[in-house]
């Protein structure tokens, strides 16, 4: 069995969408999905404001990172902002999500970035759990605030 990561390139927006998808049923939330393969090609391979890492067990599919550059006004330098890490059900407890996050941890290495950063809903203890056997923090002094911005 061989396990490959590979950033995604143009022609996998079919599949990005269905990792989203999939997340999106995990996380019940799939009635706020409205991206589009046309969108994620625009925001990925035109802009290049996003990138997204897709993950392989031999040639099968079993998960995703997508992922993004921000700025530490305090460090002076780059981060990397995990948005979405998403392994499929049936290949979890593989180390996929490990490898996954440490290439990741890699890349943000590479480009000199301060830290990496993302949320985790409150319900989802496996994900917290897994996070913290990383060695990640949690930033409990910290609350998440969004807006929707009209179309």
């Amino acid at each position: 069995m061989n396990f490959l990561i590979r950033e995604s390139a143009p022609g996998d927006e079919a599949l990005i969408l269905s990792f989203i998808k999939d997340l999106a049923v995990y996380e019940k939330m799939l009635d706020e999905v409205v991206v589009t393969e046309t969108l994620l090609h625009d925001q990925l391979f035109v802009k290049k404001l996003s990138c997204c890492l897709l993950a392989f067990e031999d040639e099968m599919p079993v998960g995703f990172a997508l992922y993004f550059f921000n700025f530490s006004t305090f460090l002076g330098k780059n981060g990397l902002y995990l948005e979405d890490l998403f392994v499929r059900p049936e290949f979890r407890g593989k180390g996929y999500g490990k490898k996954l996050l440490l290439h990741l941890f890699d890349i943000a290495k590479k480009q000199h970035c301060g830290r990496m950063e993302w949320a985790v809903l409150d319900w989802n203890t496996p994900a917290i759990d897994f996070y913290k056997r990383m060695g990640a923090k949690a930033m409990d002094d910290w609350t998440v605030f969004r807006m929707q911005v009209p179309s």
